[in-house]
């Protein structure tokens, strides 16, 4: 019986030792924010603290170095702070009070919240292009006309604090740049990423994020091919047709120059014989629509993986000329309007025009026509006709 007794001793002891360990273990409980750690000055963020043990009552603190300086304590394992300060930025935790023993368990790891918005938005650049083919390496520079101490890179749609500190290759008094190097690039890398910049002073506060830069990656899918059927050389404001086909039904065409992320997104295209085709008219000016125009397809769940690039097909433009139809970078993708479109509102207005021509010209030849008509005041009689030595002679009306 003793070999027995001293085993479930033992087991005892071990089982003890682990719940023990279970319950003072620091990476039980994770602290998060949504939608981001990254806040706009006055914008909303909810602080959850997640845990696989069940607790009583939860406690998110902000702590300043050692000191707590405010907590929210409560039943519910997550805190809504809706109009956010710069007083809220700052390194959060968060920590639970055990059901069954009433002992609080240790603090989460830290999480830091930035209040973004204090001062102007920086740039974002990507070098060679923000095109990338997987594999290849990528540089994103973050630069400012304020002279920030440092940059902090980050990609939208992560909850998590993912910020990256970029490498400072120049700052002075009236400019400051950073790099942030990325690669070998794979699709987690792809996405939508923004800049801020920041001085020593106010760590956990930022200015406002810069435009989003996107970074696609590229190679996912065969090329398609791109191709025009109009005479190899076109005079300024002429029509262009760009073909861009594949034999797979993709769900978007993305038309390219200089190997720039943004530019035409097309719908679908039309099947001919089992390749499907989009259609997208230009109309060139000379000099900015001179260049090599790519095509890539995409589909609606991956917007950010593209095929490969098509073969380069460059239109060369002749002469220079002062038309306004937009080039094909400089159309809006969410309209989707075309240069056709312009030339019709172009038409309208000079109708309007003609219109309001003419009815002023009619208004004027009214007018001239009733003062012709208008007959003009007789010369009053001579009320001393009897004692006027002349004979009176009344004006003489052409009309009576």
């Amino acid at each position: 019986m003793a070999p027995k007794l001293i085993t479930l001793l033992c087991l005892g002891f071990c089982l003890n030792q682990k719940i023990c360990t279970h319950v003072g273990a620091q990476d039980e409980l994770s602290l998060s924010a949504w939608p981001s750690p990254l806040v706009p000055l006055g914008g909303r963020v909810t602080l959850s603290c997640h845990s696989r043990l069940q607790f009583v009552m939860f406690t998110i603190f902000q702590t300043s170095g050692s000191q707590i300086r405010e907590s929210y304590t409560g039943l519910s394992n997550h805190v809504t702070i809706n109009a956010v300060t710069p007083g809220h930025a700052g390194t959060y935790k968060c920590a639970g009070i055990y059901k069954h023993t009433s002992k609080q368990s240790a603090g989460s790891k830290s999480l830091n919240i930035i209040v973004t918005g204090l001062f102007t938005k920086p740039s974002i650049s990507a070098h060679p292009s923000s095109l990338v083919h997987a594999g290849a390496r990528v540089r994103l520079c973050c630069h400012s006309e304020l002279a920030f101490d440092e940059f902090i890179l980050y990609k939208e749609g992560n909850t998590q604090h993912s910020q990256q500190y970029g490498k400072m290759i120049q700052a002075g008094h009236h400019f400051s740049k950073a790099v942030f190097s990325m690669g070998p690039i794979t699709p987690a890398h792809a996405g939508a990423y923004r800049c801020c910049g920041s001085f020593n002073h106010s760590c956990y506060m930022w200015s406002a994020p810069s435009d989003p830069l996107d970074i696609v990656i590229t190679g996912k899918y065969k090329k398609p091919s791109l191709i025009t059927r109009e005479n190899a050389v076109v005079g300024p404001g002429d029509i262009v047709t760009l073909f861009c086909s594949s034999r797979i039904p993709f769900d978007k065409y993305h038309l390219s120059r200089k190997q720039e992320a943004h530019g035409h997104w097309l719908s679908g295209g039309q099947s001919h014989n089992g390749i499907f085709q989009v259609d997208l008219p230009l109309c060139f000016v000379s000099p900015t629509s001179v260049g090599s125009y790519r095509c890539y397809d995409a589909f609606n769940e991956s917007p950010y993986e593209w095929s490969a690039p098509s073969d380069p097909l460059h239109v060369p433009v002749t002469g220079i000329s002062e038309s306004a139809c937009p080039t094909p970078m400089e159309s809006s993708p969410e309209t989707g309007s075309h240069p056709q479109d312009y030339t019709a509102g172009n038409l309208i207005r000079m109708g309007v025009a003609v219109l309001v021509l003419v009815v002023i010209g009619v208004l004027l030849l009214e007018s001239c026509i009733v003062r012709k008509k208008k007959p003009k005041r007789k010369k009053k009689k001579n009320t001393k006709e009897n004692h006027s030595p002349f004979r009176t002679i009344e004006a003489w009306n052409p009309i009576s």
